[in-house]
């Protein structure tokens, strides 16, 4: 099999964003694929520093929500892993360190856009292509054994992490001998949605996302307060479906076709009310959130962390043949 990695930074539940931009394809890839899902609490701290207590109990929160949608760790290719458990990964970022030019840290994407958010530029944050790329590459198999490539499962806007993550590599493998082999973006038909509020990101803190664990009263309250055309006054107005939040969501989770095709006619013409296009939205999350939420409260009184202790004791065995590859390319095996 080959092997894939991906993650998640646990800065809270998880909610329909991660399901439609990540976790959707990630249960259809665990039937095929040898993989590594991981829980990059490290990686947190560059955004969350000052509320560690926030990022501990998202790691519950995470495996919760990963086994709630369908991931199987009791599959022997299937490996939940915590990023902080793994000392070896660590190591692996200063080896990286050395050999990335800090003006790559500063033209990654992610970088360009967090920095305008975050409270405090640190060292850490800047640091967070290379810890990606130790991520991935800890899984790495020997190049002169087998040189299959790491799958990197991302949206399309995500392929210049993967690139970035291949620069550090070829820049080890040029400046020492060849250690890492190559990782390939996996990208699939996924999905982006925006906030409830309509701003392009859905997140805890800005207070636009619905969770994957609220309950049908929560969901509801937050359907029918979505932000919609605000062109719109009267049910009787004409409407533009297009970026419209409600419209979007019937799109990515409605698998009636001919309903949203009907709403969208309607809502153009002004012969359909927002409430009830909501009404149906709220009707469509309600069907597909009740079998996520059921197996997540069955799994709320169980020792899901071991699930959490056997994947990452494995992945530790991967990531310390791979430093010590490492080390011994450096000449630092002595």
């Amino acid at each position: 099999m080959n092997k894939i990695l991906t993650g998640i930074r646990p800065t809270g539940p998880l909610h329909l964003g991660h399901y439609l931009g990540a976790l959707k394809q990630w249960v259809e890839l665990q039937d095929t694929y040898e993989c590594y899902f991981l829980v990059a609490d490290i990686q947190a701290l560059t955004t969350h520093a000052d509320n560690p207590s926030l990022i501990k109990d998202s790691v519950r929160q995470v495996v919760l929500d990963f086994l709630a949608v369908g991931l199987d760790p009791k599959k022997d290719n299937v490996n939940f892993v915590l990023q902080s458990a793994i000392p070896e990964l660590t190591e692996l970022t200063v080896y990286l360190s050395m050999v990335a030019p800090f003006s790559w840290m500063q033209s990654n994407p992610t970088i360009q856009t967090e920095m305008k958010t975050v409270k405090t530029v640190s060292t850490g944050f800047m640091y967070y292509p290379v810890s990606q790329a130790a991520d991935i590459l800890f899984v790495s198999p020997d190049p002169s054994e087998n040189k299959n490539p790491i799958l990197v499962p991302v949206g399309e806007d995500q392929i210049p992490h993967v690139r970035d993550t291949n620069n550090i590599a070829r820049a080890f493998n040029n400046t020492y001998k060849e250690t890492f082999v190559k990782c390939e973006p996996l990208v699939g038909k996924v999905g982006r949605l925006v906030g409830t509020d309509g701003q392009a990101k859905m997140s805890k803190s800005l207070n636009n996302a619905i969770f994957l664990k609220d309950d049908e009263k929560e969901i509801e309250r937050k359907v029918m307060s979505m932000y919609t055309d605000p062109n719109r006054i009267r049910p009787t107005d004409v409407g533009n479906p297009e970026g419209n939040p409600v419209f979007i969501y019937h799109d990515a989770f409605n698998k009636n076709i001919e309903e949203v095709e009907d709403l969208k006619k309607r809502y153009r013409e002004g012969t359909v009310g927002d409430v009830e296009v909501k009404r149906k939205l709220n009707s469509v999350l309600q069907e597909f959130l009740k079998p996520i939420r059921e197996r997540r409260q069955s799994f709320e009184s169980e020792n899901i962390m071991d699930f959490l202790v056997d994947g990452t004791d494995k992945a530790r065995v991967l990531a310390k043949q791979t430093v010590d590859r490492a080390k011994k390319a450096i000449h630092l095996d002595y």
